[in-house]
């Protein structure tokens, strides 16, 4: 059973510690604090975010700087959002062709019929463009789950991600998330 534990980590902008284990199987809910400060502790798994105190790891396997890009390969991420970065241009959402032609994923046979699938077992408002991010996440199979803000009544799909032997983890102060998580943490 693979396990994800933080242990008294400490990160750049905060002033405690956090300590949870995260375990396939169990959604873990980060709740409390602001957006701002769930979404930086969650890119802390995904090592975008410099540990000052503690450790991160992945089956007993430390989580450095230097490990994060190996550990990422196991990790689908589903943003709240995906942001522009330099010149603001028009959003258009990226297409399934576009996710899955990308090197990590180009092994995996999804199409857009396969995707419209999994957006409607999500079975909320499939107009809310995390619906569309977590669906596409799901499908990369991988067996760490990380949702940042997923949509208001996706508890029951996140349970059952993790009923698949995912590591789930998000963060919310959605009650109907809440719900259906096995652990909530406050930060």
């Amino acid at each position: 059973m693979m396990i994800l534990e933080f242990n008294e980590v400490l990160i750049e902008g905060e002033e405690q510690t956090l300590s949870l284990m995260a375990k396939a199987g169990e959604v873990t809910c980060l709740t409390g604090a602001n957006v701002g400060r769930r979404s930086r502790w969650l890119s802390t798994i995904l090592g975008f975010v410099n540990v000052t105190h503690g450790y991160i790891s992945i089956d007993c396997e430390p989580l450095t700087e230097c490990s994060a890009t190996f550990f990422r390969q196991f990790i689908a991420y589903a943003p709240a959002s995906l942001e522009q970065i330099g010149e603001v241009t028009p959003y258009e959402p990226p297409s399934v062709q576009d996710v899955f032609s990308l090197k990590a994923n180009r092994n995996l046979s999804i199409s857009n019929g396969i995707l419209s699938e999994e957006i409607r077992k999500v079975n909320v408002n499939a107009e809310d463009s995390r619906v569309r991010l977590l669906a596409v996440a799901v499908l990369l199979g991988r067996p760490i789950l990380v949702v940042d803000n997923p949509p208001a009544g996706s508890g029951e799909y996140l349970k059952r991600q993790a009923h698949k032997n995912r590591i789930v983890i998000v963060a919310s102060d959605e009650p109907s998330i809440l719900e259906f998580s096995d652990h909530i943490v406050e930060i």
